[in-house]
Protein backbone atom coordinates (compact mmCIF):
# COMPACT_ATOMS: atom_id res chain seq x y z
CA UNK A 1 0.00 0.00 0.00
CA UNK A 2 1.36 3.44 -0.96
CA UNK A 3 2.44 5.64 1.94
CA UNK A 4 1.19 9.20 2.33
CA UNK A 5 4.08 11.65 2.25
CA UNK A 6 4.29 15.23 3.47
CA UNK A 7 6.33 17.85 1.69
CA UNK A 8 6.62 20.67 -0.80
CA UNK A 9 5.11 20.65 -4.28
CA UNK A 10 6.83 23.07 -6.66
CA UNK A 11 5.93 24.12 -10.20
CA UNK A 12 8.07 26.30 -12.47
CA UNK A 13 6.02 27.61 -15.39
CA UNK A 14 7.45 29.41 -18.42
CA UNK A 15 4.77 32.01 -18.94
CA UNK A 16 3.97 33.65 -22.25
CA UNK A 17 4.90 30.54 -24.21
CA UNK A 18 1.45 29.90 -25.72
CA UNK A 19 1.26 33.40 -27.21
CA UNK A 20 4.91 33.25 -28.19
CA UNK A 21 4.40 29.95 -30.01
CA UNK A 22 1.48 31.30 -32.02
CA UNK A 23 3.62 33.92 -33.77
CA UNK A 24 7.04 32.33 -34.24
CA UNK A 25 8.77 29.51 -36.11
CA UNK A 26 7.96 26.18 -34.46
CA UNK A 27 11.33 24.45 -34.82
CA UNK A 28 13.38 27.24 -33.25
CA UNK A 29 10.73 27.83 -30.58
CA UNK A 30 10.94 24.16 -29.59
CA UNK A 31 14.74 24.33 -29.34
CA UNK A 32 14.51 27.44 -27.15
CA UNK A 33 11.91 25.86 -24.85
CA UNK A 34 13.97 22.69 -24.51
CA UNK A 35 17.07 24.69 -23.60
CA UNK A 36 15.21 26.73 -20.96
CA UNK A 37 13.52 23.66 -19.48
CA UNK A 38 16.91 21.94 -19.20
CA UNK A 39 18.19 25.00 -17.31
CA UNK A 40 15.29 24.80 -14.85
CA UNK A 41 15.64 21.05 -14.38
CA UNK A 42 19.38 21.40 -13.79
CA UNK A 43 18.74 23.83 -10.94
CA UNK A 44 15.80 21.93 -9.45
CA UNK A 45 17.70 18.64 -9.32
CA UNK A 46 20.04 20.10 -6.70
CA UNK A 47 17.34 19.74 -4.02
CA UNK A 48 14.09 18.50 -5.59
CA UNK A 49 12.85 15.34 -7.27
CA UNK A 50 11.57 16.01 -10.78
CA UNK A 51 8.09 14.51 -11.01
CA UNK A 52 7.12 15.46 -14.54
CA UNK A 53 7.71 17.80 -17.46
CA UNK A 54 4.36 19.32 -18.35
CA UNK A 55 4.71 21.13 -21.66
CA UNK A 56 6.24 24.48 -20.67
CA UNK A 57 6.33 23.67 -16.94
CA UNK A 58 8.43 21.56 -14.56
CA UNK A 59 6.70 19.83 -11.64
CA UNK A 60 8.87 18.72 -8.71
CA UNK A 61 8.60 17.76 -5.06
CA UNK A 62 10.66 17.20 -1.95
CA UNK A 63 9.67 15.34 1.21
CA UNK A 64 9.64 17.54 4.30
CA UNK A 65 12.41 15.64 6.10
CA UNK A 66 14.75 16.05 3.13
CA UNK A 67 14.62 19.84 3.41
CA UNK A 68 15.93 20.56 6.94
CA UNK A 69 16.45 24.26 6.18
CA UNK A 70 13.24 25.45 4.43
CA UNK A 71 14.86 28.80 3.53
CA UNK A 72 16.90 26.86 0.97
CA UNK A 73 13.70 26.31 -1.04
CA UNK A 74 13.35 30.05 -1.67
CA UNK A 75 17.09 30.26 -2.42
CA UNK A 76 16.69 27.48 -4.96
CA UNK A 77 13.79 29.32 -6.61
CA UNK A 78 15.79 32.56 -6.76
CA UNK A 79 18.81 30.75 -8.20
CA UNK A 80 16.64 29.02 -10.78
CA UNK A 81 15.18 32.34 -11.89
CA UNK A 82 18.65 33.88 -12.18
CA UNK A 83 19.85 30.89 -14.23
CA UNK A 84 16.75 31.14 -16.45
CA UNK A 85 17.29 34.85 -17.08
CA UNK A 86 20.99 34.42 -17.78
CA UNK A 87 20.27 31.62 -20.23
CA UNK A 88 17.40 33.43 -21.94
CA UNK A 89 19.12 36.82 -22.18
CA UNK A 90 22.51 35.36 -23.07
CA UNK A 91 21.02 33.24 -25.86
CA UNK A 92 19.21 36.22 -27.31
CA UNK A 93 22.33 38.41 -27.23
CA UNK A 94 24.54 35.80 -28.84
CA UNK A 95 22.21 34.53 -31.56
CA UNK A 96 22.78 35.57 -35.16
CA UNK A 97 19.44 34.15 -36.25
CA UNK A 98 16.91 36.78 -37.31
CA UNK A 99 13.79 34.62 -37.04
CA UNK A 100 10.96 35.77 -34.78
CA UNK A 101 11.48 32.90 -32.33
CA UNK A 102 15.10 33.84 -31.63
CA UNK A 103 14.47 37.59 -31.56
CA UNK A 104 11.46 37.35 -29.22
CA UNK A 105 12.91 35.21 -26.41
CA UNK A 106 12.54 38.12 -23.99
CA UNK A 107 8.76 37.60 -24.11
CA UNK A 108 9.21 34.43 -22.05
CA UNK A 109 9.15 34.72 -18.26
CA UNK A 110 9.22 32.32 -15.33
CA UNK A 111 6.80 31.90 -12.42
CA UNK A 112 6.91 29.52 -9.47
CA UNK A 113 4.12 27.98 -7.41
CA UNK A 114 4.79 26.35 -4.04
CA UNK A 115 2.37 24.40 -1.87
CA UNK A 116 2.93 22.26 1.21
CA UNK A 117 0.70 19.23 1.63
CA UNK A 118 0.17 15.49 1.38
CA UNK A 119 0.69 13.26 -1.62
CA UNK A 120 1.17 9.66 -2.64
CA UNK A 121 3.82 8.48 -5.08
CA UNK A 122 2.38 5.85 -7.38
CA UNK A 123 4.22 3.82 -9.99
CA UNK A 124 2.20 2.39 -12.85
CA UNK A 125 4.03 0.51 -15.60
CA UNK A 126 7.26 2.21 -14.58
CA UNK A 127 5.76 5.69 -14.67
CA UNK A 128 6.14 7.70 -11.44
CA UNK A 129 3.34 10.11 -10.60
CA UNK A 130 2.18 12.13 -7.60
CA UNK A 131 -1.50 12.00 -6.68
CA UNK A 132 -3.70 13.74 -4.12
CA UNK A 133 -5.87 16.82 -3.71
CA UNK A 134 -2.82 18.89 -2.71
CA UNK A 135 -1.20 17.92 -6.01
CA UNK A 136 -4.32 19.16 -7.79
CA UNK A 137 -4.22 22.41 -5.83
CA UNK A 138 -0.55 23.01 -6.68
CA UNK A 139 -1.46 22.87 -10.36
CA UNK A 140 -4.57 25.02 -10.00
CA UNK A 141 -2.42 27.79 -8.49
CA UNK A 142 -1.15 28.59 -11.98
CA UNK A 143 -4.57 30.11 -12.65
CA UNK A 144 -4.56 33.20 -10.45
CA UNK A 145 -5.01 36.98 -10.44
CA UNK A 146 -1.52 38.02 -9.32
CA UNK A 147 -0.33 39.66 -12.54
CA UNK A 148 -3.55 41.59 -13.11
CA UNK A 149 -3.41 42.93 -9.53
CA UNK A 150 0.34 43.64 -9.31
CA UNK A 151 1.63 43.71 -12.90
CA UNK A 152 4.39 41.32 -11.77
CA UNK A 153 5.60 39.11 -14.60
CA UNK A 154 8.07 36.95 -12.66
CA UNK A 155 7.16 35.80 -9.18
CA UNK A 156 7.05 32.98 -6.64
CA UNK A 157 3.61 32.25 -5.20
CA UNK A 158 3.35 30.41 -1.88
CA UNK A 159 0.20 29.07 -0.27
CA UNK A 160 -0.42 29.82 3.40
CA UNK A 161 0.56 26.26 4.34
CA UNK A 162 3.86 26.62 2.46
CA UNK A 163 4.59 29.93 4.19
CA UNK A 164 3.87 28.47 7.62
CA UNK A 165 6.06 25.42 7.05
CA UNK A 166 9.00 27.36 5.63
CA UNK A 167 8.77 30.03 8.33
CA UNK A 168 9.74 32.67 5.77
CA UNK A 169 9.38 36.31 6.79
CA UNK A 170 9.73 38.45 3.69
CA UNK A 171 9.14 42.12 2.98
CA UNK A 172 7.00 43.29 0.09
CA UNK A 173 4.80 40.22 -0.22
CA UNK A 174 1.50 40.48 -2.04
CA UNK A 175 -1.34 38.67 -0.28
CA UNK A 176 -4.57 37.63 -1.92
CA UNK A 177 -7.16 34.87 -1.81
CA UNK A 178 -7.80 32.60 -4.76
CA UNK A 179 -10.93 30.45 -5.05
CA UNK A 180 -10.95 27.14 -6.89
CA UNK A 181 -13.85 24.83 -7.62
CA UNK A 182 -13.93 21.77 -5.30
CA UNK A 183 -10.89 23.11 -3.41
CA UNK A 184 -12.32 26.27 -1.85
CA UNK A 185 -10.54 29.52 -1.01
CA UNK A 186 -6.76 29.50 -0.68
CA UNK A 187 -4.71 32.31 0.84
CA UNK A 188 -1.58 33.03 -1.19
CA UNK A 189 1.57 35.09 -0.70
CA UNK A 190 3.56 36.24 -3.70
CA UNK A 191 7.19 37.38 -3.90
CA UNK A 192 8.34 39.53 -6.83
CA UNK A 193 11.50 37.95 -8.27
CA UNK A 194 12.59 40.80 -10.54
CA UNK A 195 14.01 43.13 -7.82
CA UNK A 196 16.04 40.24 -6.39
CA UNK A 197 17.41 39.43 -9.84
CA UNK A 198 18.36 43.06 -10.50
CA UNK A 199 20.03 43.37 -7.08
CA UNK A 200 22.00 40.16 -7.60
CA UNK A 201 23.16 41.19 -11.07
CA UNK A 202 24.32 44.59 -9.80
CA UNK A 203 25.97 43.22 -6.66
CA UNK A 204 29.73 42.88 -6.80
CA UNK A 205 31.10 39.38 -6.40
CA UNK A 206 33.55 38.99 -3.53
CA UNK A 207 35.85 36.03 -4.08
CA UNK A 208 39.22 34.63 -3.08
CA UNK A 209 41.03 33.70 -6.32
CA UNK A 210 43.18 30.57 -5.92
CA UNK A 211 46.38 32.50 -6.57
CA UNK A 212 45.56 34.84 -3.66
CA UNK A 213 44.64 32.11 -1.17
CA UNK A 214 47.09 31.35 1.63
CA UNK A 215 45.47 27.96 2.19
CA UNK A 216 43.30 25.80 -0.06
CA UNK A 217 41.59 22.70 1.29
CA UNK A 218 39.31 20.34 -0.66
CA UNK A 219 37.00 17.45 0.11
CA UNK A 220 34.58 15.26 -1.83
CA UNK A 221 31.34 14.15 -0.19
CA UNK A 222 29.12 11.26 -1.25
CA UNK A 223 25.96 13.37 -1.05
CA UNK A 224 24.09 15.91 -3.22
CA UNK A 225 25.18 19.53 -3.24
CA UNK A 226 22.06 20.85 -1.48
CA UNK A 227 22.69 18.55 1.51
CA UNK A 228 26.37 19.51 1.80
CA UNK A 229 25.54 23.22 1.46
CA UNK A 230 23.29 22.92 4.51
CA UNK A 231 25.78 20.90 6.55
CA UNK A 232 28.47 23.54 6.02
CA UNK A 233 26.52 26.80 5.87
CA UNK A 234 23.53 26.26 8.18
CA UNK A 235 24.24 27.20 11.81
CA UNK A 236 22.14 24.43 13.35
CA UNK A 237 23.79 21.79 11.17
CA UNK A 238 27.23 23.21 11.97
CA UNK A 239 26.59 22.76 15.67
CA UNK A 240 25.42 19.20 15.07
CA UNK A 241 28.52 18.31 13.07
CA UNK A 242 31.21 20.31 14.89
CA UNK A 243 30.47 19.17 18.44
CA UNK A 244 33.20 20.44 20.79
CA UNK A 245 35.12 22.10 17.94
CA UNK A 246 32.82 25.12 18.08
CA UNK A 247 29.41 26.31 19.15
CA UNK A 248 27.67 28.66 16.71
CA UNK A 249 24.84 31.10 17.17
CA UNK A 250 23.19 33.68 14.94
CA UNK A 251 23.93 37.34 15.69
CA UNK A 252 21.92 39.04 12.94
CA UNK A 253 20.00 38.39 9.74
CA UNK A 254 19.02 40.88 7.02
CA UNK A 255 15.19 40.97 7.03
CA UNK A 256 15.17 37.54 8.61
CA UNK A 257 17.17 35.91 5.81
CA UNK A 258 20.68 34.57 5.44
CA UNK A 259 22.40 36.92 3.00
CA UNK A 260 25.32 39.34 2.67
CA UNK A 261 25.67 41.27 5.93
CA UNK A 262 24.47 38.44 8.18
CA UNK A 263 26.65 37.73 11.23
CA UNK A 264 27.36 34.56 13.22
CA UNK A 265 29.30 33.98 16.44
CA UNK A 266 31.40 30.94 17.30
CA UNK A 267 32.76 29.93 20.72
CA UNK A 268 35.66 27.49 20.51
CA UNK A 269 37.69 26.51 23.57
CA UNK A 270 38.79 29.71 25.30
CA UNK A 271 38.40 31.74 22.13
CA UNK A 272 35.58 33.24 20.10
CA UNK A 273 35.16 34.49 16.57
CA UNK A 274 32.64 36.53 14.58
CA UNK A 275 31.80 35.61 11.02
CA UNK A 276 30.29 38.14 8.58
CA UNK A 277 28.88 36.98 5.25
CA UNK A 278 30.11 39.31 2.49
CA UNK A 279 28.92 37.37 -0.58
CA UNK A 280 26.14 34.77 -0.55
CA UNK A 281 25.44 32.73 -3.69
CA UNK A 282 23.43 29.69 -2.50
CA UNK A 283 24.51 26.33 -3.91
CA UNK A 284 27.44 28.02 -5.69
CA UNK A 285 29.70 29.67 -3.11
CA UNK A 286 29.80 31.85 -0.01
CA UNK A 287 32.50 34.30 1.09
CA UNK A 288 32.88 35.33 4.73
CA UNK A 289 35.23 37.43 6.83
CA UNK A 290 36.07 36.03 10.23
CA UNK A 291 37.57 37.99 13.12
CA UNK A 292 39.25 35.68 15.63
CA UNK A 293 40.99 37.64 18.36
CA UNK A 294 43.50 39.91 16.62
CA UNK A 295 43.34 38.02 13.34
CA UNK A 296 41.01 38.42 10.34
CA UNK A 297 40.54 35.80 7.65
CA UNK A 298 38.59 35.93 4.41
CA UNK A 299 37.26 32.56 3.30
CA UNK A 300 35.50 31.50 0.12
CA UNK A 301 33.80 28.09 0.09
CA UNK A 302 32.86 26.72 -3.34
CA UNK A 303 30.48 23.84 -4.07
CA UNK A 304 30.60 21.81 -7.29
CA UNK A 305 28.27 18.90 -8.14
CA UNK A 306 29.86 15.64 -9.29
CA UNK A 307 28.51 12.44 -10.89
CA UNK A 308 25.27 14.03 -12.11
CA UNK A 309 24.62 15.57 -8.71
CA UNK A 310 25.15 12.47 -6.56
CA UNK A 311 28.41 13.74 -5.04
CA UNK A 312 29.83 17.16 -4.14
CA UNK A 313 33.28 18.72 -4.32
CA UNK A 314 33.94 21.40 -1.69
CA UNK A 315 36.88 23.80 -1.89
CA UNK A 316 37.75 26.32 0.81
CA UNK A 317 40.13 29.16 -0.02
CA UNK A 318 41.43 31.05 2.98
CA UNK A 319 43.31 34.32 2.95
CA UNK A 320 44.79 36.08 5.97
CA UNK A 321 43.81 39.75 5.97
CA UNK A 322 46.95 41.28 7.46
CA UNK A 323 49.19 44.19 6.37
CA UNK A 324 52.35 42.06 6.08
CA UNK A 325 54.31 40.67 3.11
CA UNK A 326 52.57 37.82 1.30
CA UNK A 327 55.12 35.13 2.19
CA UNK A 328 54.86 35.99 5.90
CA UNK A 329 51.05 35.95 5.77
CA UNK A 330 51.09 32.50 4.18
CA UNK A 331 53.52 31.09 6.73
CA UNK A 332 51.40 32.48 9.57
CA UNK A 333 48.15 31.23 8.02
CA UNK A 334 49.53 27.71 7.55
CA UNK A 335 50.80 27.64 11.14
CA UNK A 336 47.36 28.63 12.40
CA UNK A 337 45.65 26.12 10.15
CA UNK A 338 47.91 23.24 11.24
CA UNK A 339 47.34 24.13 14.86
CA UNK A 340 43.54 24.11 14.51
CA UNK A 341 43.25 21.45 11.75
CA UNK A 342 39.49 22.11 11.76
CA UNK A 343 38.38 20.98 8.34
CA UNK A 344 39.69 17.42 8.39
CA UNK A 345 37.90 16.69 11.67
CA UNK A 346 34.75 18.61 10.73
CA UNK A 347 34.35 17.05 7.29
CA UNK A 348 35.02 13.60 8.75
CA UNK A 349 32.20 14.13 11.25
CA UNK A 350 29.86 15.25 8.45
CA UNK A 351 30.69 12.04 6.55
CA UNK A 352 29.80 9.95 9.62
CA UNK A 353 26.51 11.80 10.11
CA UNK A 354 25.64 11.33 6.43
CA UNK A 355 26.24 7.57 6.70
CA UNK A 356 24.09 7.40 9.83
CA UNK A 357 21.36 9.43 8.12
CA UNK A 358 21.37 7.18 5.05
CA UNK A 359 21.25 3.99 7.12
CA UNK A 360 18.12 5.03 9.04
Amino acid sequence: MAETRHGYLVLADISGYTGYLAHVELEHAHEILTDLLETIVGQFKQALTISKLEGDAVFANVDEEKLPRPESLLELIENTYVAFRRRRDGSQRSTTCTCRACQSMNLLELKFFVHYGDYIVQNISGIRELVGSDVNLAHRLMKNHVTENTNWQAYALFTQSAMECTGLQLDGLHSQDETYEHLGTVQTWTFNLLPHYEALVSAQRVTVPPEEADIITTHEFNAPLSEIWDWIMDIQKRNESMGDMGHWKIISRNKGRTSAGAKNHCSHGKGASTETIIDWRPFEYATVETVDGMEMFREMTLFTPLDEGRRTHVESRIKLVKPVPLFIARIFAKMQFRKMNPYKMWFSKIEKLLKKQNSE
